[in-house]
């Protein structure tokens, strides 16, 4: 469904956020700006009203996405995958990208992905980190026993990769440095399982709202220095 008032294409980066607006008569607002949540919401309200911004999923998250929607400003995350492109247009740029996203939410062409609680993708985050410390070590560990398989090293103790192993891991030793240093380098993680969590967050080490709880990133104070 078409948009009659002001469209909003955000091109947003982990440094940048390039803005394109569009409003019922054709006016057109452009700004480049920081991805501070302050910093856009102050951006978008001087807009004529109403207001609906888009932005892709990117890893930048859904942080604007909650920002806009706690300022009671309509946001769609644009599913990337499904937004229309012109054939044979190859050149990409941020102001052409937030341009693109304008037209096609303003034609009501921009299909949503789903913003999920943060609960959810605390949880999901939780996942994803446990999967990759796992498959970290495992590749550490198929590291090491190559290792040790080409310098004729192989372990008939029983299961590996537990105390015992360990044991008879580091009092193996070496003729060249060079594979020593390569060994320890190696082992050194290959033991280390990846910690379950406990559910429990350390108040004092989540990151401090900032603006009416918004969050402000490390990478602003670069982005507002770069600036003229």
């Amino acid at each position: 469904m078409s948009f009659n008032g002001t469209s909003v294409g955000l091109d947003v980066h982990a440094l940048s956020v390039v803005a394109h607006a569009v409003d019922e008569t054709g006016r057109v607002e452009r700004a480049r700006l920081c991805p501070d949540h302050g910093e856009i919401l102050d951006w978008l309200h001087r807009l004529r009203g109403p207001v609906r911004a888009a932005y892709e999923a990117e890893p930048t998250g859904f942080g604007l996405a909650r920002a806009l929607a706690a300022a009671q400003i309509d946001c769609v995350v644009a599913a990337p995958s499904k937004l229309i492109r012109p054939a044979g247009d190859r050149v990409k740029t941020d102001a052409r990208d937030a341009v693109h996203l304008t037209r096609l939410l303003r034609l009501g062409e921009v299909t949503a992905v789903t913003v999920p609680e943060v609960e959810v993708e605390a949880v999901r985050d939780l996942v994803r980190a446990r999967e990759d410390a796992r498959a970290d070590l495992m590749r550490v560990r198929h590291r090491l026993s190559k290792l040790l398989l080409r310098q004729g090293r192989v372990y008939s103790g029983g299961h590996a990769w537990n105390g015992v192993h360990e044991t008879w891991l580091r009092r193996e030793r070496f003729d060249d440095s060079h594979t020593t240093a390569a060994s320890i380098t190696t082992s050194t993680p290959s033991f280390q399982r990846p910690q379950r969590g406990t559910g429990s967050t350390n108040r004092s080490s989540r990151s401090r709202p900032h603006r009416g709880g918004l969050i402000r990133s490390t990478g602003w104070a670069a982005c507002a220095a770069s600036r003229p």
